[in-house]
């Protein structure tokens, strides 16, 4: 790509006035001691000096500067993809260090990003690879068992089958898991916005977990009555898989006759905040910031043995994000945890 030169008088101005003055000076004090001074001469001398002077070093001290600094544009990597492209080249030194300085700022910062980047994928595969051979070879282990003459075995048969069968089904869940978040980060899955009441839908979660609470025998309640509906605007069926997740994981890592509590409180005049609260185990603050990236575990042993995708948090984060809403979290390890998010009221 051919570059724009910018040509910059302010190193010749000044460096030929310094020579002008200084020639001049000579040439006066020759002409006193020596000759009778002419003055209209002296500043004839003076004029013809600084043309002479400025065209010099205009002309040549500029190609010489010109030649390096055209070098060191040409040698930016990646030069099409900045700024620094679109602008003239120009010899003016202060202007260049500035621009060199934030062309090396900026690709520091995208060096740094990148690398940010690069881990995360390479945790995001290990992850998702992780997360689909468990099930992948459970299937596979009991297929093979039941080919090598154990389906023979009406008993082992059946229960081998069952067994096979979930392990599909949780690679079915992970599948689907994933490409609901796909679909969620491009914008392609599409919300069915209604009104509808908050409680009511709270209500029927509990009763879809109140047999696996009660297992762990903790109580899933709220904070208090609610006798009149609380009615928001948003997609039913997606806010009803946000506290599906946000249940589910209380249950999972709460303590045994522990509680989880849902609250609904008026935040604006056009929002609520819907909180759930539990006094389980609790989350370290380390691990706070990465707490909805997919597949990310808290605990990368025991998590495991509870199953579930790894999944749930990271869509429940892009459900509620594409609502427009917010999603929050405070916990203290040892203490418990708080998940909220906010909604549109209904008018």
């Amino acid at each position: 790509m051919q570059l724009k030169f910018k040509k910059t008088y302010k190193f010749a101005i000044k460096t030929a006035l310094y020579l002008t003055f200084f020639i001049t000076l000579l040439m006066g004090i020759f002409l006193y001691v020596f000759y009778t001074l002419n003055w209209w001469l002296f500043l004839v001398f003076a004029v013809l000096t600084y043309v002479f002077s400025f065209m010099v070093i205009q002309f040549r001290a500029e190609r010489f500067i010109y030649k390096r600094v055209k070098k060191i544009y040409d040698d930016l990597t990646l030069l099409e993809s900045t700024n620094l492209s679109r602008s003239p080249i120009t010899t003016d030194m202060g202007t260049l260090i500035q621009e060199i300085d934030k062309f090396a700022r900026d690709k520091k910062l995208e060096i740094e990003t990148l690398k940010v980047r690069e881990q995360y994928r390479k945790e995001f595969f290990g992850n998702v690879s992780h997360e689909l051979k468990t099930p992948l070879f459970t299937v596979q282990g009991y297929i093979l068992t039941l080919l090598d003459g154990a389906m023979n075995d009406e008993n082992i048969r059946k229960k081998y089958l069952e067994r096979a069968s979930k392990g599909v089904e949780r690679l079915v869940y992970i599948v689907n898991d994933l490409d609901m978040i796909t679909k969620l980060e491009i914008g392609d899955l599409s919300l069915n916005i209604e009104s509808f009441d908050i409680v009511k839908l709270v209500k029927n979660v509990f009763e879809m977990f109140e047999m696996r609470a009660n297992d762990k025998r903790i109580t899933l309640t709220f904070d208090m009555d609610y006798p009149k509906p609380i009615m928001v605007k948003a997609d039913k069926e997606r806010i009803q898989q946000v506290l599906i997740n946000l249940i589910i994981n209380s249950i999972k890592y709460g303590r045994e006759k522990g509680t989880t509590e849902v609250s609904i409180e008026n935040l604006i005049k056009n929002k609520v905040i819907v909180r759930v609260t539990d006094n389980g185990i609790g989350i370290g603050k380390n691990h706070l910031p990465r707490l909805f990236e997919r597949f990310y575990r808290v605990d990368k042993s025991g998590s495991r043995t509870e199953g579930g995708s790894g999944l749930g948090l990271s869509i429940v984060k892009h459900i509620i994000e594409a609502h427009h809403e917010k999603i929050y979290v405070e916990s203290e390890y040892g203490v418990g945890s708080e998940f909220s998010f906010t909604l549109e009221k209904a008018e």
